[in-house]
């Protein structure tokens, strides 16, 4: 039978009573699935806290920064969250085994799976060069119930002492400056003149005891014994050759960084030259042709040698002055003389760590000056890591880089100063007192036990 009109309400009545059927039905499975599910949550926070089950237990907190890494107990089968609080970048390695992390950007975490790990204790550290010597170095503890690392979720200032970090960073300004052996950046005398004046600079690759901050003695690789090495003075024209007698227990290379040289002279061995193996020597030359502020180093595992102490400063000619120029809104005197003409090098790994000119703070040397008087100083970048270079009070006048004259020279504040980098800069000290001078990434500068590394100062009298 066909529909008619009349029976229409009735059917679509019978619809709507159908839908509203389903509807409900829908919601009552939805609460059905809602309480389900926290009825596993429940269970599986209920696991956790029993301890049972592989695979059943949080990630254990481990809190990395400059320089410090929290200790740590983890169950058998467990794991770790790596979180890095620093400024820089760090990891985390298990000692003796290939468990580790990747090199962690600031702020950043990983996940780190302990399988296999056996119970009983172990050392973790920080392998980015230089940082484990800072004490980025914890115990980790594999086997306990993993409560005593979890109390307070790896938070980095739970623990700290604000007494004693305001005693030790006045304990450790009232050092400065404190007095160690050694010195570095001392000009390098020819050992001698050949008949046709070139001049023969000898050089020692050695590991040599260092005193980079008072009592801090490490086992540096040095050229001459110092860091920095010995800074050489060419004059344009000159020839010169670099005899190095390797000592070292490792093969090695020279590379001077910033001259130009016949390719047999570019120092990076098996390419250019062989190997200098220990108890070896090799002979350099070069002919100064243009004004240059150059370093050298070794190319040849100059991940070991550099950062630990090998590098030095080289100066061909004399940097062009602006005598007479407006740079700034300032005119430069057109018979300025400049007092002091020094370079300061940058480090930031190995055993030398963070340092100026191979000291720590408080052990940098300051820089005394009268009141008027210009400084000319050299920043080299010998480091792993960018340094933004800030002098308190003082216009820094930018006037060459890396050695090359700028057309434009220009006034900076804070100078961001690259790894394999050089800046010329010009300073009037016009004002009288003492000015602290400091690379203006903090943790490099400064830590919960006080003041260290990239600081040193301007004493204007």
């Amino acid at each position: 039978m066909e529909p008619t009109a009349a029976n229409e309400p009735s059917r679509r009545d019978d619809m709507f009573v159908i839908s509203i059927g389903v509807a409900m039905l829908a919601v009552l499975f939805a609460v059905v699935g809602v309480a389900f599910g926290w009825r596993a949550i429940d269970e599986s926070k209920a696991n956790v806290a029993a301890g049972g089950g592989s695979g059943s237990t949080e990630p254990v907190m481990v809190s990395l920064a400059e320089f410090s890494v929290a200790p740590a107990t983890v169950p058998e089968g467990g794991s770790l969250h790596v979180m890095n609080d620093g400024a820089v970048a760090h990891n985390l390695v298990i000692e003796g085994t290939d468990l580790k992390t990747s090199d962690l950007a600031a702020g950043a975490s990983e996940a780190f799976e302990l399988d296999g790990l056996a119970a009983g204790s172990h050392t973790m550290f920080c392998e980015i060069p230089g940082h484990r010597e800072q004490g980025m170095e914890a115990e980790l503890t594999v086997g306990g119930s993993g409560e005593a690392a979890m109390g307070d979720g790896g938070a980095p200032h739970a623990d700290m002492d604000y007494a004693a970090m305001t005693q030790a960073m006045l304990d450790t300004m009232g050092a400065y400056p404190a007095a160690t052996e050694g010195t570095g950046n001392t000009i390098l005398e020819p050992t001698e003149v050949l008949a046709d004046g070139t001049k023969v600079f000898d050089l020692v690759a050695a590991i040599t005891p260092w005193e980079r901050g008072p009592g801090d003695v490490v086992e540096a690789w040095t050229y001459n014994g110092v860091v920095p090495a010995p800074s050489i003075h060419l004059a344009i024209g000159e020839r010169a050759q670099f005899r190095l007698r390797n000592e070292l227990p490792l093969a090695t290379d020279l590379h001077l960084h910033g001259l130009n040289v016949d390719n047999k002279y570019d120092g990076v061995a098996p390419i250019s030259q062989d190997l200098i193996k220990p108890g070896e020597s090799f002979t350099y030359e070069y002919t100064a042709d243009e004004v240059s502020v150059a370093m050298y180093h070794p190319h040849f595992h100059s991940q070991v040698g550099l950062p630990n102490g090998m590098f030095g400063t080289i100066f061909v000619g004399q940097v062009p002055i602006p005598r007479g120029q407006t740079v700034g809104g300032e005119a430069v005197p057109a018979d300025l003389q400049v007092a002091q003409d020094f370079p300061m090098v940058l480090n930031d790994s190995g055993v030398i760590g963070y340092s100026l000119n191979g000291k720590s703070f408080p052990a940098t040397a300051p820089i005394v000056a009268k009141t008027g008087d210009w400084v000319l100083f050299h920043y080299f970048n010998e480091g792993t890591q960018i340094h933004p270079m800030h002098l308190h009070q003082f216009d820094q006048i930018v006037i060459a880089k890396d050695g090359y004259p700028l057309d434009s020279p220009y006034v900076a504040d804070t100078l961001n100063v690259a790894p394999g980098e050089r800046y010329s800069v010009l300073v009037q000290l016009d004002k009288p007192g003492t000015w602290v001078w400091h690379c203006h990434i903090l943790p490099h500068v400064e830590s919960e036990d006080g003041m260290f590394g990239m600081v040193t100062a301007v004493v204007v009298q």
